[in-house]
């Protein structure tokens, strides 16, 4: 698939989200728990406005591998919100880094999304843009067919 990446100042967007950690044999898993955590709370809290968007922050290093250390890849699973509020329990105010970021739509499988962080991941380098270390998805809305998914990918550059 071809990427158009684009550059641009990202601001921060606001997150309802569970914090933890993966490895590389179970980050999805955990993202989805996390999520789940999530969607309870906004259920059981109506006055937290969202916006229905889901968005895994994985809040790594430039060139490191920290899936591979004890403890695994800092992420968090949110949804954005549309306004700050009290954290509880497990899920807490948080929000998308801001700064400079590459970014690219994917769209198609969630399985392929692989290819958008590698088509990002070399654009940095022949670009001579060095990534800061934390990056992102935002989920589109649900679409039957997984052809039309979209997820926008996001890198924040140095």
């Amino acid at each position: 698939m071809h990427y158009d990446v684009r550059m641009f100042d990202a601001g921060p967007q606001l997150l309802a989200a569970a914090r933890g950690h993966g490895k590389k044999h179970d980050y999805v898993k955990r993202l989805f728990a996390l999520l789940d955590e999530v969607w309870k709370f906004l259920k059981a809290n109506p006055q937290v406005k969202h916006l229905g968007i889901n968005v895994f922050l994985y809040h790594g290093e430039a060139d490191k591998d920290l899936f591979a250390t004890d403890q695994g890849l800092p992420v968090e699973a949110g949804v954005r919100v549309s306004a700050p509020f009290e954290s509880a329990g497990k899920v807490v105010c948080s929000a998308t880094p801001s700064g400079t970021v590459a970014t690219v739509a994917h769209i198609g499988p969630y399985e392929k999304l692989g290819e958008a962080h590698a088509a990002l991941r070399e654009w940095c380098k022949a670009n001579n843009r060095p990534m800061a270390g934390p990056n992102w998805e935002v989920y589109d809305h649900w679409n039957e067919d997984p052809n039309k998914l979209r997820t926008d990918v996001f890198y924040l550059l140095k």
